[in-house]
C-alpha cells in the first residue's frame, strides 16, 4: 500500500514542487490549496508523469477548516495520512504601525493555527500506527530579526518552535518532526520581488535566489526513511545566509 502525504499550499511554488517530488518517489499525494484551477493543474501534471495524486480545496483559516481537510484527506488516503508536509503560509512586509487587527489574525490563522491543528487532527493516528512524518516550512527571518518582517517572522518562529514540541511528543511514537527553513527563493509568489530578491540572496555564499524544487528536495529528504534518526531539526535550506 502506498503511503499518503498531504502537502498544504500544494498549487504552486514550494508546495506544488514537493507534491511533485512525493509523487515522483511513489507517493499517493493529496494536493491542498486555495485554487481549484490550479490544484487540477497539479494533479493533472502529476498523473501524466505516472504519479497518484488528488486535490482538495481549502482555505485554511484556523482549527475548523484544518479539520475538514484533514478528515477529506483521510479519506481520499484510504484512512491513513503517512506524511504532512506544511507549506501554506502567508507572508506580510511593512512597518508594524500599519499592520491591522484583521492582517495579523489572518497570519496567524494560516501560518499557526492551521499547521497546529492539522498536526492534532493526523498526528494521533500516526502515533497509533508507529510511524509517520512532519515537515514544517518555514523561513530564514524565523531566525533573525528584519526591518518589515516582524509579523512573518514571528508566526513561523512559532512554528520552529512548535516543530521541537512536536518532535518530544510524537516522536517517541514514531513520528518524526522536522522543519525546512528556505532563504530566498525564486517562485511565483516571490516573482513581485525583482530585483531584491536577488539583492538579497546575494549576501548569501551561494549568491543567488533558491529554487522552488531545491527546497522541496530538502523537504522531501526529512519526510523520507532516508531521514530516520533526524528529529525536531530545523534545517537552512537559504544558499548559505545562516553562515554570514
Amino acid at each position: 500500500m502506498p503511503k499518503t502525504a498531504l502537502i498544504t499550499g500544494a498549487t504552486s511554488g514550494i508546495g506544488r514542487a514537493t507534491a511533485e517530488l512525493l509523487a515522483a518517489r511513489g507517493m499517493h499525494v493529496i494536493v491542498s490549496g486555495r485554487s481549484a484551477d490550479r490544484g487540477e493543474t497539479v494533479v493533472r501534471a502529476i498523473r501524466a508523469a505516472g504519479g497518484s495524486a488528488d486535490f482538495v480545496a481549502a482555505e485554511l483559516r484556523g482549527e475548523t477548516s484544518a479539520k475538514d481537510l484533514a478528515a477529506r484527506a483521510l479519506e481520499l488516503g484510504g484512512g491513513h495520512v503517512d506524511v504532512l508536509v506544511n507549506s501554506a503560509g502567508v507572508f506580510p512586509f511593512g512597518p508594524t504601525a500599519e499592520t491591522s487587527t484583521d492582517g495579523f489574525d489572518e497570519v496567524f490563522d494560516i501560518n499557526v493555527k492551521a499547521p497546529y491543528f492539522l498536526v492534532a487532527a493526523l498526528a494521533p493516528a500516526m502515533a497509533e500506527r508507529g510511524a509517520g512524518a512532519i515537515v514544517n516550512v518555514t523561513t530564514m527571518v524565523a531566525e533573525f530579526g528584519a526591518a518589515g518582517m516582524g509579523l512573518c517572522g514571528a508566526s513561523k518562529a512559532a512554528l520552529v518552535l512548535l516543530t521541537k514540541s512536536w518532535a518530544a511528543e510524537f516522536g517517541p511514537a514514531g513520528v518524526r518532526v522536522n522543519a525546512v527553513s528556505p532563504g530566498p527563493t525564486r517562485t511565483e509568489g516571490t516573482a513581485a520581488m525583482g530585483e531584491s530578491l536577488d539583492a538579497l540572496a546575494a549576501g548569501g555564499p551561494a549568491g543567488r535566489p533558491g529554487t522552488a524544487n531545491e527546497i522541496a528536495e530538502a523537504v522531501v529528504f526529512l519526510a523520507s526513511d532516508a531521514a530516520s534518526f533526524v528529529h525536531g531539526a530545523v534545517l537552512p535550506v537559504d544558499g548559505g545566509r545562516i553562515a554570514v
